[in-house]
């Protein structure tokens, strides 16, 4: 087994419940602070958890986090989007404006690729790392008591100092932590996703210089719909995804195969190139209709007793135009582990505590810029981009993207552990 850095061993257990993205990342990070881990997952295999891939990005702030795992970011480029612009369009199909990224650079990197191929990547470095990752897990219910924490699965009950809830928007944690059972609601909105081999359309006059030419980035932008399109792995991959309003009611499930025909609907009157990109999917790809479902802002991301934190979509779920669904999953975890570590074995709540004050203002304020996003494209004023294009540019702040989350709960730990110790004495 490989040698990986870690901190000393602090001597408290975690149970991570679920093995996305935020799950495997939490995991990882509390291995590197020396905390162990026991990560659990209701899927049999990890296929099922990459099968609905499309693109995934990860902005400057959540990929530096990757930086730090030996040999992580390095495979990650090898299959990411070679890109450092997006080109936008109108819907009509006139072209107005390139967006570059160049500069943040200085920020950090930014990793755009195919899930499920970036997800096996974290998921193997914690492997690597020897941590125990459990599949075929079902946990049932979570409880707590003033000095542990756990969850029942398959039946019997696993204790630990702590448990970080990482199984996404449906995540049974969410009940402990807000006292009762909230069903997803529609956002009325919902993404088609689509992804195949650029073979597809390399010999199609309209759209083969989406693929022919190495990778490319490309949006048409139109009144209550944006399509965005990419190709990766110098064209040999292409990808498009388009977010527009729907009237459907959300069920417990939401994930549907898509029709050709129905998205065709959509995208009625709009620029040939966008209509052709749709009719020349072939029919055996991976076509997702995906309804968008949101949650009130939480009022709190933690247990009553602090023992148990809900992370990533199950704590705040993203909307696709904030492109920070990922990285801040990501934060969660390098936070909390961060906190566990400052604090020890006999604070585990305060530590909790403490990582739900540095995170929560941040958070809420990066899920709102999804929605100012996704307004100033869907109902964008074209007589006043004309004059100024860029004002249809993705919004990218300093704030949000040049950030270091273990920096940040390094430094500021002491001074939010003392005021909460404050907050205790006075009452």
């Amino acid at each position: 087994m490989a040698h990986f850095p870690r901190r000393p061993p602090s001597g408290i257990h975690v149970i991570v419940v679920g093995a996305g993205f935020a799950g495997v990342s939490a995991a990882i990070e509390c291995d590197r602070k020396g905390h162990s881990v026991t990560l659990l997952e209701k899927a049999h295999s990890i296929e099922e958890i990459t099968r609905f891939g499309d693109i995934i990005s990860f902005d400057p702030n959540g990929a530096r986090l990757f930086e730090r795992w030996p040999g992580v970011i390095e495979a990650m480029y090898k299959v990411a989007r070679k890109t450092t612009w997006l080109d936008l369009y109108h819907w009509k199909g006139e072209f107005v404006t390139r967006q570059s990224f160049e500069k943040e650079k200085m920020w950090g990197p930014r990793v755009n690729g195919h899930r499920g191929e970036l997800y096996n990547i974290i998921y193997q470095h914690a492997k690597d790392r020897g941590i125990d990752m459990r599949l075929g897990q079902k946990v049932t219910d979570y409880f707590e008591d003033d000095d542990k924490a756990g969850v029942v699965v398959n039946g019997e009950r696993m204790v630990a100092d702590v448990v970080i809830a990482g199984e996404g928007v449906r995540s049974r944690g969410r009940k402990i932590v807000l006292g009762f059972d909230d069903k997803p609601k529609s956002s009325g909105y919902a993404v088609y996703r689509c992804w195949f081999s650029g073979d597809a359309i390399k010999n199609n006059e309209m759209l083969k210089h989406l693929v022919v030419n190495g990778d490319t980035h490309s949006g048409w932008i139109g009144p209550d719909l944006h399509f965005l399109v990419s190709s990766l792995k110098g064209g040999k991959e292409f990808n498009w995804v388009f977010t527009h309003k729907d009237d459907g009611n959300i069920e417990e499930s939401w994930q549907f195969p898509g029709k050709i025909e129905e998205c065709l609907k959509y995208v009625e009157g709009w620029a040939p190139i966008v209509q052709e990109i749709v009719r020349a999917t072939p029919k055996d790809a991976r076509l997702i209709d995906h309804k968008l479902v949101f949650r009130d802002p939480l009022p709190t991301f933690i247990s009553p007793k602090s023992r148990i934190v809900l992370i990533g979509d199950a704590a705040h779920p993203f909307l696709p135009t904030s492109i920070q669904g990922a990285s801040q999953s990501i934060e969660d975890g390098v936070v909390l582990a961060s906190c566990l570590e400052l604090a020890g074995k006999q604070n585990v709540p305060l530590a909790v505590k403490a990582h739900e004050k540095i995170r929560y203002e941040r958070v809420h304020q990066a899920q709102a810029t999804g929605v100012k996003t996704r307004e100033k494209w869907h109902k964008a004023n074209w007589d006043e981009i004309r004059k100024t294009p860029e004002a249809i540019h993705l919004t990218r702040e300093a704030w949000l993207l040049n950030f270091d989350a273990e920096k940040d709960a390094y430094e500021r730990y002491n001074q939010v552990a003392a005021s909460l110790s404050g907050e205790r004495a006075k009452l």
